[in-house]
Formats: structure tokens, sequence, C-alpha cells
């Protein structure tokens, strides 16, 4: 069992950033391949960034290629997301997902467990 608990969610203006953290529980982080989606009111979930177990791996959305990091700390069982040049239409709920696995997944489906998510506001 893998618990999720996401955090760094907050309303920031267009052109600024933020940093969500995922904080795991339990002793398979390292084993276990990580994401970020978020949804949007009315819209279905959609992928933002995953990484493998390594941090060696990562993937993004064309949307935020260039403009989002993802990024792992398995020392402190943390997984990162640092969102810069933050636009009105990422506002959403980001969650964070983890899939015990060594490889790197895009399609929520895939993964196991689920965070409760955090509100992410941009302001035009």
């Amino acid at each position: 069992q893998v618990q999720l608990k996401e955090s760094g969610g907050g309303l920031v203006q267009a052109g600024g950033s933020l940093r969500l953290s995922c904080a795991a529980s339990g002793r398979t982080f390292d084993n276990c391949a990580m994401g970020w989606f978020r949804q949007a009111p009315g819209k279905e979930r959609e992928f933002v960034a995953a990484i493998n177990w390594s941090g060696g791996i990562t993937s993004y959305a064309d949307s935020v290629k260039g403009r989002f990091t993802i990024s792992r700390d398995n020392a402190k069982n943390t997984l990162y997301l640092q969102m810069n040049s933050l636009k009105p239409e990422d506002t959403a709920v980001y969650y964070c997902a983890a899939k015990r696995s060594l490889s790197v997944y895009i399609k929520s489906n895939a993964y196991d467990y689920w965070g409760q998510g955090t509100q992410v506001t941009v302001s035009s």
C-alpha cells in the first residue's frame, strides 16, 4: 500500500511559479513510477508529467513542456512538480499517482495509487 499526499497548491498570478510536493508513505517509494495529473472543472483528468523510479527518465505533456519540471527525492519519499510561467489554463486540481514499477507511464489508468489532490489557481 502506498499513501500519497499533495501539498503546495494555491493562488498565483499568470507568469508566476509554484512547487507542488507529493509525500509518499511506505518503504517502496523508490520502486515506484510516479506521475502528476490534473483535472479542471468540467474536463477529464489529463496527464502532466511522469518520472521513473530513479528519476532518470521523464515525460511531459506538450502543454507544459519547457515550463514544468518533475523530480523526486527517494531519500525523502517525495515527488515534486516545479511549475514556472504559469498560465490561467493551468488552473486545475493536481494529483500525484504511483505505480509499483521501474518504468514510466503517461496513462492515468496505469497507476494504482492516487493522492487527494491540491488546487492550483492561476489568475490572469
